[in-house]
């Protein structure tokens, strides 16, 4: 895993070298253990490395002898697989990213559909004088990039962009209230005016600095559910599930997991236990001391169940206070996800530990149905179903925010618009407008820059595309069943692994930001309302009075403002974190 940048200009000059240099440099965390430089005319690519497979001949730009050249931030698992087919290469590396140029070559823009894997890849064709960018369909690893007088640029971050001068650090209004009233934003458009995201699944192609052609791959099948009868799921469930975990732990460097105590970690620890002679390091984390029920006792169960080597971190309330600003200065394209907060000394403690890989069970929600949306989307109208995601904000009715705009749903009524034209069941629609909107921008942002702050690399065994072709089409009856979610997941589990207890009810992973906040309130209240970014969207008084305030809704509206303010202070205003949260507030910006 690592991050990538690139410039190609718009009148085939050669790129100046200090620009790609401050690029690089911004991307330094990410692949702390090599650089790559590539100048030609008209282009200029560079790569920062962590490495994690084929350590000694894997270094990038890969160059090939008709002059391409290619940089990516990509695990392709099937790499050895596509090697075998293709027995007439002669190859330069035993780096799993060399066959995506290779199939470039033989395939042109279609290239990306033979690859397995997390990645966003940038390739050089001179012969051709292209730009080709591709991004795996989930959205797992990001991709940014920016047009300009100057040529078409890219980066793996969008803070790179602004710090190599090649945009000013502006905010785009919509995604600014998506992210305020749902925590994520949407689209093409990130929330940075002039910075635009790479879409899941897409391949452009770029010439002289401008965008040609465009091509989409999807992540799930458009198609309604396949007839299965149970004991033929379950046995197809522990096949794709057994190939992907396997795929995934494809690695030269010691790799583990993290275990929430629910489904699917259980799920993957169970799996990985099998794959794995040694003890297969866990990781939980746990709130002590609070009013929030956690899983620890589950997940302790599951890896003794396991012989797993267990590691358990506690998150307290001076861990909130002392990390927020660092994730928030982090998450550059922004998700107010109060999970990266653990996520995030999760990571710490496993590159302490001596890990470079981590796997993870992003994407077992959305695709076995364990939301309790999911629930909604199948009983009828009138007793209050069919709902999809976000119909009302954070912020609606509370008189917060100077101005009050539905525009913030357009990002999922798009996503519904053009979702609501196939023959997919309600559940079905439901799911992929998660995996349309929810996962790639929330989820998976969040995973992507808590870990690579640490160069620590995430991988989601559950969007892998047999396993998310197999899910998404499951009958609906074996997604939901008697009130609960992931009703196959949870049969298999309960067969492989009763100490998971999958059928209990759910106690959740919930970090009780809301009870810190509100305890420290009439203090954080006015240093809140006092920020630049702050006092530009909302009203001072409300914002104070908002952290005075015991209710529920009133905590859901706290949380996302505190986030707001820290991150419009470093990624807009341009000021690094000073200590603690509020040591970072009263500091001027």
């Amino acid at each position: 895993m690592c991050g990538i940048a690139g410039i190609m200009t718009a009148d085939g000059t050669a790129p100046d070298a200090s620009v790609l240099l401050a690029l690089q440099a911004a991307l330094a965390h990410r692949g702390p253990d090599g650089e790559g430089l590539f100048i030609d005319e008209g282009i200029g690519l560079t790569h920062s490395r962590l490495a994690i497979i084929d350590l000694k001949t894997g270094d990038q730009p890969i160059q090939g002898l008709d002059g391409m050249a290619l940089i990516a931030n990509a695990e392709i698992y099937n790499y050895i697989e596509l090697r075998q087919e293709l027995t007439d290469v002669e190859w330069q590396t035993w780096s799993d990213c060399e066959p995506a140029l290779v199939l470039y070559r033989r395939k042109g823009i279609e290239f990306a559909d033979w690859l397995r894997g997390m990645y966003a890849v940038a390739i050089h064709d001179p012969g051709e004088g292209l730009l080709v960018l591709a991004r795996d369909p989930f959205g797992i690893k990001p991709l940014y990039y920016v047009e300009g007088e100057f040529g078409f640029a890219f980066a793996s971050e969008p803070s790179a962009l602004v710090a190599a001068g090649l945009v000013k650090p502006n905010l785009d209004d919509r995604p600014m209230n998506e992210l305020l009233q749902m925590q994520f934003t949407t689209g093409r458009g990130s929330i940075h005016s002039g910075i635009f995201r790479v879409l899941p699944g897409e391949t452009m192609f770029i010439s002289q600095g401008r965008i040609l052609e465009r091509r989409r791959r999807r992540a799930l099948p458009l198609a309604p559910p396949r007839t299965l009868d149970e004991p033929a799921a379950l046995a197809k469930l522990e096949r794709v599930l057994l190939e992907s975990v396997e795929l995934h732990q494809r690695s030269d460097v010691p790799y583990g997991m993290f275990l929430s105590g629910g489904i699917d970690s259980s799920a993957l620890l169970t799996v990985m236990a099998r794959l794995n002679e040694q003890p297969v390091q866990a990781f939980t984390a746990g709130f002590s001391g609070t009013k929030t029920q956690d899983e620890r006792g589950r997940a302790q169960a599951v890896a003794r169940y396991l012989s797993a080597d267990h590691m358990e971190i506690n998150f307290d309330e001076s861990d909130f206070w002392s990390l927020l600003p660092k994730v928030a200065a982090q998450l550059d394209d922004p998700a107010a996800d109060y999970a990266a907060l653990p996520t995030f000394k999760l990571a710490a403690t496993a590159k302490a530990a001596g890990l470079k890989v981590v796997l993870s069970g992003e994407g077992g929600d959305e695709l076995f149905a364990g939301y309790g949306r999911y629930r909604d989307a199948q009983r009828p109208w009138w007793v209050g179903g069919r709902r999809t995601m976000r119909r009302t904000g954070r912020f609606d009715r509370l008189g917060v925010l100077r101005q009050s705009s539905d525009t913030w749903r357009d990002g999922i009524r798009a996503a519904e618009s053009t979702l609501g034209a196939t023959d997919l069941t309600h559940l079905q629609l439901t799911q992929a407008i998660d995996c349309a909107a929810w996962l790639p921008n929330d989820l998976l942002i969040k995973l992507d820059r808590c870990l690579m702050a640490h160069g620590v690399e995430g991988r989601t065994p559950f969007l892998d595309p047999q396993v998310a072709d197999f899910a998404f089409r499951l009958p609906d009856e074996l997604k939901l069943r008697d009130g609960q979610g992931k009703y196959l997941l949870r049969r298999w589990l309960s067969r492989a692994n009763p100490e998971a207890h999958p059928f209990a009810k759910k106690q959740g992973f919930t970090v009780p930001v809301a009870e810190w906040i509100r305890g420290r309130g009439a203090e954080l209240g006015p240093m809140v309302a006092d920020q630049p970014g702050i006092k530009a969207i909302a009203r001072p008084n409300q914002v104070a009075s908002l952290y005075q305030k015991g209710g529920k809704r009133h905590g859901f509206a706290a949380w996302p403002l505190l986030f707001y303010a820290l991150w419009h202070r470093r990624h807009i205003l341009g000021a690094e974190p000073q200590g603690d949260v509020f040591e970072t507030l009263a500091t001027p910006a």
